[in-house]
């Protein structure tokens, strides 16, 4: 058995759905664009560099989740799909996904954004295994905070391993691994794969997969 990891934003997808989304409920009005966008531009630029507070983030894009019900959210979220996150799938990405596939790989996103926004883009691109940063809920609502280990640089390891666990695999039940990623953010689980991969890369991740003899590839 194989183990195909894939990272979402600015990997799979040409931009970062937790921004995306912000974005979106400033442009619904459901957030007061003064207040919030400039605090998302905040967070995205320190993900970027690599010094992002995740809870300090969670904070800040979970507490939305909490000031609308449900059904509500559940309507935005199938015009933020369509409107917002279909037009930015890379070119290649279904390609590489079908590959894996074909090649009966067990295929999971893991990322850090929330699996509120995230459950449906990973259907949307036929997988149906997500590895995501939970909200909390009670009643069937959100509580604007985060339950569990946040999905982000190590927690992303601990996180894939408590799935695996669950589903009564390790590590060595795999006789190869890949994950595809982006980002600087994701170097802990890059380092742990048998074939790390780094997907239209920012600087830093670009420099150390030189370093490494690690594949760069673009699927834009």
């Amino acid at each position: 058995m194989k183990l195909a990891l894939f990272d979402l934003d600015n990997t799979l997808i040409a931009g970062d759905s937790d921004f995306e989304w912000a974005q979106f409920l400033i442009e619904k009005k459901a957030l007061d664009r003064e207040l919030h966008e400039a605090r998302n531009l905040e967070f995205y630029e320190q993900y970027k560099a690599g010094t992002l507070d995740i809870h300090e983030f969670l904070d800040f894009q979970l507490k939305p989740l909490s000031r609308h019900p449900r059904y509500q959210l559940e309507e935005w979220r199938r015009e933020f799909i369509t409107k917002k996150i279909v037009p930015l799938i890379s070119p290649g990405t279904r390609k590489l996904i079908e590959g894996h596939m074909l090649d009966g790989d067990l295929c999971i996103i893991i990322t850090a954004t929330n699996s509120f926004v995230t459950a449906p883009i990973a259907l949307t691109l036929g997988i149906t295994n997500l590895i995501a940063t939970e909200p909390e809920e009670k009643d069937g609502e959100f509580t604007g905070k985060v339950t569990g280990i946040p999905c982000f640089r190590e927690g992303k390891i601990d996180r894939l391993e408590s799935w695996l666990n669950q589903h009564n695999l390790t590590w060595l039940s795999f006789l190869q691994s890949w994950f595809y990623s982006d980002s600087l953010n994701d170097l802990p689980l890059l380092s742990k794969v048998t074939h790390p991969v780094a997907v239209d890369p920012d600087a830093t991740l670009r420099k150390h997969a030189d370093e490494n003899d690690w594949p760069v590839i673009s699927l834009r």
